[in-house]
């Protein structure tokens, strides 16, 4: 998963507002990408790791997260290595891992509404362009709710075909996977229409 589940906590980290996590995430990747070299690519990954270790990450959960970046990390950098050398892909690899660090940090340490109330409040001057600050809150909130339930969904419908002795036959799964996320994203729909989300639109083109 690239979405760390929100683990309460007191730690500075999980004391510190949504907003400046949030801030502090975008200016590092900003940072990162005008700075450029490997040295700034390892003080941040530093960083990250240091601050997960100050937010009390279990050493499992950090374990799991890094596993899942090994296929890529090391497939993008022997691939930039032969193309560009190794600062370059030091630099590379470094980024892309402080980065996804220091999001599933933000993620771990915040509560989702603290992250959408933030989102909400950052967008409020756009109001005068037609932005919608609580559709975009709203939109977010639904896409950070399907990631975890759509890893489910595949992770259940895998093992129901692998019980059936099916694991090998791709129509076992893909059919069922996709039956079953458009089933939930028509209920998903059938609920915010429920309580009235965009009912105003209709009737404006109505």
């Amino acid at each position: 998963m690239l979405l760390m589940v929100h683990r309460p906590g007191t730690s500075l980290v999980h004391r510190a507002p949504a907003g400046a996590k949030l801030t502090l995430l975008a200016a590092v990747g900003v940072g990162l990408a005008i700075a450029g070299g490997w040295l700034w690519a390892a003080l941040a990954l530093g960083a990250a790791l240091t601050l997960l270790v100050v937010a009390g990450t279990p050493v499992r959960v950090l374990a799991t997260t890094l596993r899942g970046l090994v296929l890529v990390t090391l497939a993008l950098g022997a691939w930039l290595t032969w193309q560009a050398g190794w600062p370059r892909a030091a630099e590379t690899v470094g980024d892309l891992v402080a980065l996804v660090l220091l999001a599933h940090l933000v993620t771990a340490t915040t509560r989702v509404d603290d992250m959408l109330d933030t989102v909400e409040r950052a967008l409020r001057p756009l109001r005068r362009f037609g932005v919608r600050p609580d559709r975009v809150a709203l939109a977010i909130s639904l896409v950070l709710r399907a990631v975890p339930a759509t890893a489910e969904a595949a992770g259940q419908t895998r093992d129901a075909a692998r019980a059936r002795g099916l694991e090998r036959d791709p129509r076992a799964t893909l059919t069922p996977f996709v039956v079953r996320i458009v089933r939930d994203a028509r209920l998903r729909g059938e609920a915010l229409h429920a309580r009235g989300v965009g009912d105003e639109q209709t009737g404006r083109h109505g």
